[in-house]
């Protein structure tokens, strides 16, 4: 027990003492009183002398008491989401202090390698899972969590007038085509198509993602699946020479190229709009395809069985206004799918803008994802 709390117990316990015995009272009587010869006693008939020093005895004490006491508990938001959200230069750090500001609780990220070793954590915990925010999924993924059974709601009954995709149980965040960049110092000539580079110069390597783990990897081998149908395991085994690794989420992929292991990755159409604005650099740029691009959109859901399930969906629809959506633009490096309260940087004015989109619904994914991995395991000689 804290020494105060202590303190405050024994002066709990003095004036049960003093109750107990009113001639006790002489302990708090100044001894020139005494000397003085006091004829008038302590205390009326009526009590009123000994009943105002017990009230603010008590009083005294259990204020004292009270100081002591630790404060209530706020409670914790405990959120899943993938490594670059939480790094250093991630949008983390600043969403975290916003959303605390207006919730009288405290933020915990739990960092994975990526969106699909997120929803294979969920998965293996099941309604155990300490999760009340997953953030990281994408649309590739929802069907897929949706079957879980372990989302709640969003609750905020929204349309496509205000979000990208109409889904009761998961909020868009944001959202950008994949594209692969490349290092314009290695690289003069990009490839103008997904055809060139599966067929391109084996000696120019790229760094891909694993689909099995990262929503990225995912993203690509769903691109390759929308140009190349039921050709894509031919065009995997063709590729497969110009893949340097294979790496299980994005973070350690961008790293790789921009330490210069390959001058391509597979990243987004929005990722040079960071060196532009960041490293002051236009040396890393995305190749436009022809084919078109496939689309990312990136979603958060609330756990249904969280005991903060309520401060789950605050947190959702926390997401769409700008005290989240600001952070994205310079941290995440991708399109907010929310209100904003300043425009886009002026190097988004500079990016690539695919001629077309690519995007398979969620239902399509789910039926198919094992399938269409089990192609790109046989190309990969896996």
């Amino acid at each position: 027990m804290p020494k105060s709390a202590l303190n405050g117990v024994l002066w709990l316990a003095t004036a049960e003492r003093l109750c107990a015995n009113p001639l006790n009272l002489i302990w708090i009587m100044p001894a020139e009183g005494l000397r003085a010869g006091w004829k008038q006693p302590l205390l009326h008939s009526s009590g009123f002398a000994m009943e105002t020093i017990l009230k603010t005895l008590i009083a005294a004490a259990f204020a004292l008491f009270a100081l002591a006491l630790p404060a209530a508990a706020q409670p914790v938001l405990t959120i899943y989401t993938y490594e670059s959200f939480v790094s250093e230069w991630g949008p983390g750090a600043t969403i975290k202090a916003n959303f605390e500001k207006t919730c009288t609780c405290t933020v915990e990220w739990v960092a994975l390698a990526d969106g699909v070793a997120m929803l294979n954590r969920l998965k293996l915990e099941g309604a155990a899972t300490k999760a009340d925010v997953v953030l990281g999924l994408d649309t590739s993924l929802t069907a897929e969590a949706t079957a879980t059974g372990l989302f709640g709601g969003h609750g905020l009954g929204l349309s496509r007038k205000r979000t990208i995709i109409d889904d009761p149980l998961f909020l868009p965040f944001d959202y950008a085509h994949f594209a692969v960049i490349y290092d314009t110092e290695k690289m003069k000539v990009p490839p103008a198509t997904l055809e060139e580079l599966v067929n391109g110069d084996a000696s120019q390597k790229i760094v891909l993602q694993d689909p099995r783990s990262s929503t990225p990897g995912l993203g690509f081998l769903l691109w390759m699946k929308s140009v190349y149908g039921d050709k894509a395991e031919d065009a995997w085994a063709k590729l497969r020479p110009r893949i340097l690794t294979t790496t299980p989420g994005w973070s350690e992929a961008y790293a790789l190229f921009t330490k210069g292991e390959a001058p391509m990755v597979l990243s987004y159409v929005t990722s040079p709009a960071y060196h532009m604005e960041i490293d002051k650099t236009e040396r890393y740029q995305a190749a436009s395809f022809a084919e078109g691009h496939y689309l990312q959109i990136e979603v958060a859901g609330a756990i249904a069985a969280s005991p903060e399930f309520g401060l789950a969906q605050d947190f959702l629809h926390f997401m769409l206004s700008p005290g989240f959506q600001d952070a994205i633009p310079t941290g995440n490096w991708m399109v907010p799918a929310g209100e904003t309260s300043t425009a886009l940087p002026e190097a988004f004015s500079k990016l690539i803008r695919p001629t077309k989109t690519l995007l398979f619904t969620p239902e399509e994914v789910n039926f198919n994802r094992r399938a269409w991995i089990d192609e790109w395991l046989r190309a990969m000689g896996q």
